[in-house]
Parts: C-alpha cells; sequence; structure tokens
C-alpha cells in the first residue's frame, strides 16, 4: 500500500509530467483500478474521466486483455525485431492494414505515438532524399515531445517555446477557425494554401491532426478543411502525414477521425488506445509508394514490435471491431453534451464543446489545476485540467450513471470558479 512516506518520497524525487520538482503538482496515489474507477491508497474511489490520457478505451484490469497479455508472456516478453518477427506483430499488421483504408499497406512500429511522428517525419524526408526539406502545419496542433516532434507542435502557445531557437523552423498556418458544426468558409483555407504556394516544390510535407486538436487546445475544426489539405497535397506533390494518435479507434465517433473528411493520408501514425492503455505502442502506417521511395530506413528502436505489447494490441484492437463502439460514443456523446451543456452560460465559463467521446469545458481564463483538480477528486471523479480547458475523454465502457457524476461535478466546479 502507497504509505505517506512513499508519497512524500515521491514528491521530493519523482518527476512527473507538465510540472516541476521545485513546486510540484499534487500527486494522487492510485492502489488498483477496475473498469472506469481509480482506486486511491486513502480508500477513496474515483470516476476516470481521462481513460488515461485517451487510452484506456476498455476500462482498467479488462480480463480479455489480461488474458490477452499473461498468454504471450507465457512466451516471450520481448525479442529483437531486427532479422526476428513474431505472430503478434504480424497479426496486428495483418488487422491494422485491414481496418484502415486500402492504400495504407505497410506498418512501422515503434514505442509510442510520439515516435511514431518522429518516424513519419523521418519517412518523409528520407523520401524526398533531400529535394524537399520543409513541414508545413497550423497552429493549435500538438503531435508530442519528443524532440522532432515538438517542430510541428504550435511554437507558440504549445508547451515547447523553451526550445524554440533550437528546433528545426518549420511553417505554420493559422489554426482553422471554421469548427465542426459551423458553415464552411471557404477564405478558411487561405493561410494554408498561400504558405505552401510560397515554395511548393520545397514542401516534403503537410502534418495534421484530422479534426480534433488535441492538446493544443481540444478544438474541433470543419471536414471540408481536410479535404482541401488533401486536395492541395495532390496539386503539390507533398505528402500528407495524419497523426490519429488520440483520435484513433472511435474517439470522435467515427473509428478514426479522418473519415469526417473522407480523405486518406500518405502516411498514417497511431499509438494511445491502440493498445488499450496496457502498454506504450505507436504504429506509423504508409502507401506502398511512400514505402517504396523511402527505401532503407535508418531507424530501428530497441523495443519495437514489443510482443507483448503487439498482442495486447492485437486484443483491444479486435475488440474494438467486434462491439458496438459507435453505439457506446454515440451515448456518451449524448450525455456529454446534455451533462457539460449545462456549464454554458455560467459566468466563468467561454465555450462548451463535444465531439464523439470528447468534452471540453474552456474557461475565461487559465485554471489552477492543484485547485481544481482537488476540487473534483473531493467530488469522486480524475479529470486533468489544463491551460483554460476542463475537458473528458472517459473509457468507452463508463456508465450513463457514472457520466452523470463525472459532468455534474465539473459544472459544479466550474460555477465555484
Amino acid at each position: 500500500m502507497i504509505s505517506a512516506e512513499d508519497l512524500a518520497f515521491d514528491t521530493k524525487h519523482v518527476w512527473h509530467p507538465y510540472t516541476a520538482l521545485a513546486k510540484p503538482l499534487p500527486v494522487y496515489g492510485v492502489e488498483s483500478a477496475q473498469g472506469c474507477l481509480l482506486q486511491l491508497a486513502d480508500g477513496r474511489t474515483l470516476i476516470d474521466g481521462m481513460a488515461s490520457w485517451w487510452a484506456c478505451i476498455h476500462g482498467y484490469n479488462h480480463p480479455r486483455l489480461n488474458g490477452a497479455i499473461t498468454d504471450q508472456l507465457s512466451k516471450m516478453a520481448h525479442v529483437m525485431f531486427g532479422g526476428i518477427t513474431h505472430q503478434p506483430a504480424i497479426d496486428l499488421a495483418k488487422l491494422l492494414v485491414k481496418i484502415t483504408p486500402d492504400q495504407l499497406e505497410t506498418v512501422f512500429f515503434s514505442d509510442s505515438g510520439s515516435i511514431a511522428i518522429e518516424v513519419a517525419l523521418k519517412m518523409a524526408l528520407h523520401y524526398w532524399k533531400g529535394d524537399r526539406n520543409q513541414f508545413v502545419t497550423v497552429r493549435g496542433g500538438y503531435h508530442g515531445d519528443t524532440y522532432h516532434a515538438m517542430s510541428v507542435c504550435d511554437p507558440v502557445n504549445g508547451m515547447h517555446s523553451l526550445f524554440a531557437s533550437s528546433l528545426p523552423k518549420y511553417l505554420f498556418a493559422d489554426r482553422p477557425k471554421t469548427t465542426f458544426d459551423a458553415s464552411w468558409d471557404e477564405a478558411d483555407f487561405e493561410s494554408l494554401r498561400s504558405l505552401v504556394m510560397e515554395q511548393p516544390g520545397n514542401i516534403a510535407g503537410i502534418v495534421m491532426e484530422p479534426i480534433v486538436q488535441g492538446a493544443g487546445g481540444m478544438y474541433f475544426y470543419h471536414p471540408t478543411y481536410l479535404k482541401r489539405v488533401r486536395e492541395l497535397c495532390d496539386e503539390v506533390g507533398c505528402l500528407l502525414i495524419l497523426d490519429e494518435i488520440a483520435t484513433g479507434f472511435g474517439r470522435s465517433g467515427k473509428l478514426f477521425a479522418m473519415e469526417y473528411g473522407e480523405v486518406v493520408p500518405d502516411v498514417l501514425c497511431l499509438g494511445k488506445a491502440l493498445t488499450g492503455g496496457y502498454m506504450t505502442l505507436g504504429a506509423t502506417m504508409t502507401t506502398r509508394a511512400v514505402a517504396d521511395g523511402v527505401g532503407l530506413l535508418m531507424h530501428g528502436p530497441t523495443f519495437m514490435a514489443n510482443p507483448l505489447a503487439c498482442r495486447v494490441a492485437l486484443e483491444s484492437v479486435t475488440m474494438v471491431m467486434e462491439m458496438d463502439w459507435s453505439a457506446d460514443v454515440r451515448r456518451i456523446e449524448a450525455e456529454l453534451r446534455r451533462g457539460l451543456g449545462e456549464a454554458r452560460g455560467v459566468e466563468s465559463v467561454a465555450d462548451v464543446r463535444v465531439l464523439g467521446a470528447i468534452g471540453v469545458v474552456e474557461m475565461k481564463t487559465p485554471v489552477d489545476v492543484a485547485v481544481v483538480q482537488q476540487a473534483l477528486v473531493d467530488r469522486g471523479v480524475w479529470v486533468r485540467p489544463f491551460g483554460k480547458l476542463v475537458y473528458v475523454m472517459p473509457p468507452f465502457c463508463i456508465s450513463d450513471g457514472q457520466l452523470e457524476q463525472l459532468t455534474g461535478a465539473i459544472v459544479e466546479v466550474c460555477k465555484l470558479y
């Protein structure tokens, strides 16, 4: 059991995400997890509204996922992927090729979603072999915290401004202004188009989160914008790299968010929910033309295609394809719209938006994470705010009653803020 002494040691010696050891944010010790519930060391139980940062779509301690990883563990936990292959990697690749658009034929497994982005950028540079070396993206995007991935995250309002002077300098268009449900405005695309047409022969690729900008602001843009990006890539002959790390496997209301725009990328990046939140794993998928153009790719993570990760990912994705995930997501979406909608009109709230199993309350001013999180924990829910955003993306197995408690707690805290 996690003791008070253990928590004190953690506070003094253990780094946690997006906090400083000199003045760390509070942490809560978790003893176990089941379904959508986190059992704290102090005896309290919290409804998890975060699915461990989008990943645990089936909830915690799922018997099928437990069984898959236990079965694989009895055979081998890991083996190098250089010159060796194994059934979990083969079967997972087969399934990913089957459920994604026909044009996406090849799979490169890596350590995480962020590394999947690194691999995608490296692939694009390999593909052009020095003839093109510039990437274009939009402000408000987020693609991970590793080094090259940071270079295509928002350089001003993102989390990586301290590294701006040492990162590659890529091109950033204005964030799409037309929201998901609004009437499309063709002028919205002019910023990106103008930027690309300044040097069309030097653009290696356009990098986008389809429809949903995640950690860059939890913003949902219009599907036509994504269509225009695909058309522009075709016009100038550059690659379209789509980051479905957060949105893949049903989170947005489509199996993949790119389906809203009816587009197929040249390179697709997957992660997070790929393993159902059990293991870290990323996948970078490409068309055959990209794979042939890249040729020899000098990249080989030590734990590439880890058998445990591949086996539990195979089970997780299989479960997604077998379940009526779309009904679950529609149910969650309806409850989020109803529950979080109560925050509209609250003086401190700037906006409320929902898409699929993603709910966002945007405050008018940045929240005090420690204060708001404590208030939510006191109400029996786990939500991790950032910036001005109090947002949720719960496991798909969350019940209506749990959703009601989750949204009710958020609205109540927003009224107090």
